[in-house]
């Protein structure tokens, strides 16, 4: 596993869908064929991460299937939806097996070996704060969830619930954040209760004997302070432990918390291998240039625990929300950064409609020629040995004039990797990024202090276009740079031929 790896997600219903009618048949995990997970391992992934395997029951699925709010939702996504196509929310989770429908815990199995022969590792999904309205626990274990009153249900139809069938009069909280009104298709999780605890613990063990990593979902919403801020509620922490228990079996898993309200560093702390990094994106879509620029600022070791994406199931698609060419320089300041590389399935080839996730079936979405050209480069550089495994640093851009400062928004990278390995000699990337509607000029000073007393290649990675500098220039003058809006270079840095003597 190289040091800043790739991960790709896929709607895994709807991709099986989609597979299912070129079959003629129902589809499962098993009939992934070897040439896709081939496709994902020749383009540099190392993670493949499977949306809503888990087991979604007939209660929260009609929810999802009745829920006004969301009809609009589904006919934008897919205008020919039918009520086959809403399985519900994968969030929903009524058992944390594999469903039936999809292979089961078998096939789950199967595809994870056949990925680990390819360098693919297979990451699921854990939803520590709430359960489906189906899950056995309701009837089993009704101690495990939050409890209601009748004046609390009258008051917030919208976060309570009464349970049909109960042996006694029973009113569960829905799933929720602090901000907004309950989920209406879970039920609320009692992290007060230690028994409860222990039990998510087993099922997070239970979900690593099945894949290599799992997404926590909304990982925050269990933390102590979240929880009290929530209900009111005093509880332990539950993520140390939960990991640890894992570890000691499995010293290997990974864990990727999405994680909002810059708590990032707090479950860094608890044990998360990477979470996600938010903030970049959302000072990437406001086109905040000296915000990112301040942001890769923070230390390297935090930095390289954060999940850089563009899109995910959450975001809308980023050919949608971004320009087409801040959408170029937004995806190379995000995936050139140190931290785990996180794309999802169809950003390659420019997909502009997000798929909720409560529907098992999506449109046929047509390939941006140009998007697929730029991420097959971008792929490529994201290859080189240099940006997996080297070392990154932030460069500080100089003004080119006093009476100007479009140098600001000007972003530089510098990758460098000795010779080790994985890279028969030293590499180095220089990464520039305008990140601006404007021209864009400034100098720049390398990192580099070899330079001097010989001449070098500056291969830009996207253009094709070959720079020649003296080496003497580089060491002192440094680069200028001149830059069109939203335009970038990624250059590689190699020493020119020496010019041969004549004999």
């Amino acid at each position: 596993m190289p040091r800043y790896p790739l991960l790709y997600q896929i709607n895994t219903r709807a991709h099986l869908t989609n597979l299912s009618r070129a079959l003629g048949r129902p589809a499962t995990l098993d009939d992934l064929p070897d040439s896709e997970l081939d496709r994902l391992a020749i383009l540099g992934f190392n993670w493949l991460y499977l949306l809503g395997v888990w087991q979604i029951g007939p209660q929260s699925r009609q929810v999802a299937r009745q829920h006004p709010g969301l009809q609009a939702e589904y006919r934008r996504a897919l205008p020919d939806v039918t009520e086959e196509d809403i399985c519900g929310s994968c969030f929903a989770i009524a058992s944390y097996t594999v469903s039936e429908e999809l292979g089961g815990n078998a096939a789950i199995l199967r595809l994870r070996e056949r990925g680990r022969q390819r360098g693919l590792r297979v990451m699921l999904d854990f939803v520590p704060n709430h359960t489906g309205l189906d899950h056995p626990w309701v009837q089993e274990h009704p101690e495990y969830y939050l409890w209601a009153s009748e004046e609390e249900l009258q008051s917030q139809p919208h976060s309570y619930i009464r349970i049909a069938n109960s042996p006694k009069p029973l009113i569960l909280a829905h799933g929720r954040d602090p901000y907004f009104d309950g989920w209406t298709d879970t039920l609320q999780l009692d992290y007060a209760n230690p028994d409860l605890q222990m039990a998510m613990g087993k099922e997070l063990l239970s979900i690593a004997g099945l894949c290599d990593g799992v997404r926590c979902d909304m990982a925050m919403l269990v933390l102590p302070e979240v929880f009290q801020r929530t209900w009111g509620l005093t509880a332990q922490h539950f993520w140390p432990e939960a990991i640890a228990r894992v570890r000691r079996r499995y010293p290997d898993f990974n864990f990727m918390a999405e994680v909002y309200w810059d708590m990032e560093t707090n479950l860094q702390g608890q044990g998360f291998d990477y979470c996600y990094d938010k903030r970049l994106y959302d000072y990437l879509l406001a086109g905040e240039a000296l915000l990112a620029k301040r942001h890769f600022t923070a230390p390297l070791p935090h930095q390289e625990k954060l999940a850089h994406f563009l899109e995910n199931h959450d975001e809308k698609r980023a050919a949608a929300e971004f320009s087409p060419a801040q959408h170029r320089a937004a995806a190379v300041l995000t995936y050139t950064a140190p931290g785990l590389r996180f794309f999802h399935e169809g950003q390659l080839q420019g997909w502009r409609i997000k798929l909720p996730v409560q529907l098992c079936r999506g449109p046929e979405q047509p390939t941006d020629p140009g998007l697929a050209v730029f991420y097959e480069r971008l792929m490529a550089l994201l290859r080189l040995p240099a940006l997996r495994d080297g070392h990154w640093q932030l460069l500080e851009p100089q003004p080119f004039s006093p009476r100007e400062d479009t140098w600001q928004k000007v972003i530089a990278i510098g990758w460098d990797l000795l010779p080790n390995e994985s890279s028969t000699r030293r590499q180095r990337v220089l990464v520039v990024v305008n990140f601006a509607p404007t021209f864009g000029r400034c100098h720049l000073h390398l990192p580099w202090n070899d330079l001097a007393r010989q001449s070098w290649h500056l291969n830009d990675h996207f253009s094709g276009e070959v720079l020649q500098y003296d080496g003497d220039d580089l060491a002192g003058q440094g680069l200028y740079l001149e830059l069109p809006p939203w335009d970038f270079n990624g250059y590689i840095i190699e020493a020119a031929p020496k010019a041969k003597g004549r004999g």
